[in-house]
């Protein structure tokens, strides 16, 4: 008999959601919940997770959890189709978490390539604290409670989903077959894996500052776009260009559609021509900004509308919040009765055991 789909992700709120977010996963889910070929979709906000690295500042977790809320209802999430719940609510997952560290050895987590390079990024070194250097634990945690088949996610938390599929392995192993296995699926468009920011580093990443972000306004994507990284010597438009580590061109790959060219850009048919005639030269990087900017703007102005619609009634997104957290609850307090009874440690509901403890005692 075919396995149940079910999907879980979600994101750290740690500030807005930005277009490497969107293309990364954020439009796949939105794709996914609309095909419907899923048992359930859970999409969670990480808060507990991000005040692994944020445990002195609180308000910028607290002020964001209301933030990704209103970016996953603008880019489209539906909460009548899936469950969106808030992660620190559920206290099953904490439960789980610890259980699982007994699975799991230091050594093993310190080859984690993408623990390795998010401690890099944040300047750790040494003083790493505890609930970060376990983040793939409670990350399985996350995963295991909702009998999670497949993650939408980036490529860079390949190995995380690798270490919760080896967690669930062992735990079945040991305490026989419990927990579900789960399987990344990756974005379709592969340059959507890993948008670079729009400084050319390798990552869009919140702390770097080099994001565009999905709530921001034209005039504010405009000015991004303008200001991108793109080839430092095609100083003159004679010049010829280079494709490779261009930032608007990357962009374009994950962005670009053949229709836009007839809405946009009707001098060229698609997006080859464009790239043969830059790297001839003669063709300036403003008019490909230009094509960019428009091709952007169509994408993010439709999220920008449903997001001022929601925002003009921020207790109802908090009462939706609720909901998905109590029906979340439910699910993963109903995964951990079996985790306990697989563990035998379901002591107050093991009527055998009692029963069978109390006649041992009796005939001494």
């Amino acid at each position: 008999m075919a396995q149940d789909k079910i999907i879980l992700t979600g994101d750290r709120p740690t500030g807005r959601l930005h277009i490497g977010h969107y293309v990364g996963s954020l439009k796949r889910r939105v794709e996914l919940q609309n095909e419907g070929d899923f048992k359930k979709m859970f999409v969670f906000i990480a808060d507990a997770q991000a005040l692994t690295d944020n445990i002195d500042n609180p308000e910028k977790v607290r002020q964001n959890v209301i933030e990704v809320a209103l970016d996953y209802l603008a880019a489209g999430l539906n909460p009548d189709k899936i469950t969106i719940f808030i992660q620190s609510q559920i206290p099953e997952l904490c439960e789980l978490s610890f259980y699982f560290m007994d699975l799991v050895t230091v050594s093993r987590l310190q080859r984690n390539p993408t623990v390795k390079t998010e401690i890099g990024m944040r300047g750790f070194e040494s003083s790493i604290p505890v609930g970060f250097f376990t983040y793939p634990v409670s990350q399985a945690a996350d995963i295991c409670a909702f009998k999670a088949t497949t993650v939408p996610a980036g490529e860079d938390q390949k190995p995380m989903i690798e270490q919760a599929t080896e967690i669930a392995r062992r735990f079945n192993h040991i305490y026989g077959e419990t927990l579900i296995e789960p399987n990344i699926l990756l974005p379709q468009n592969e340059v959507c894996c890993r948008l670079p920011g729009i400084d050319g580093k390798a990552k869009m990443s919140k702390s770097l500052g080099n994001c565009i972000y999905l709530a921001e306004t034209a005039k504010e994507v405009k000015q991004k776009v303008m200001s991108m990284y793109t080839d430092p010597l095609h100083i003159h438009v004679e010049d010829p260009g280079h494709l490779e580590g261009n930032t608007v061109f990357t962009y374009l790959d994950a962005f670009c559609k053949p229709d836009h060219f007839a809405a946009y850009w009707p001098d060229y048919q698609n997006l080859d021509e464009v790239k043969e005639h830059y790297q001839q030269g003669g063709l300036g990087d403003m008019k490909v900004k230009k094509f960019l900017n428009n091709i952007l703007q169509e994408e993010l102005e439709p999220i920008r509308i449903r997001r001022a619609e929601f925002e003009k009634d921020i207790p109802a997104v908090y009462d939706m919040l609720k909901k998905g957290c109590e029906e979340a609850r439910e699910v993963a307090a109903q995964t951990l009765d079996e985790v306990r009874r697989a563990m035998k440690i379901n002591y107050f509901d093991d009527a055998a055991l009692i029963s069978e403890q109390a006649r041992r005692f009796a005939t001494k």
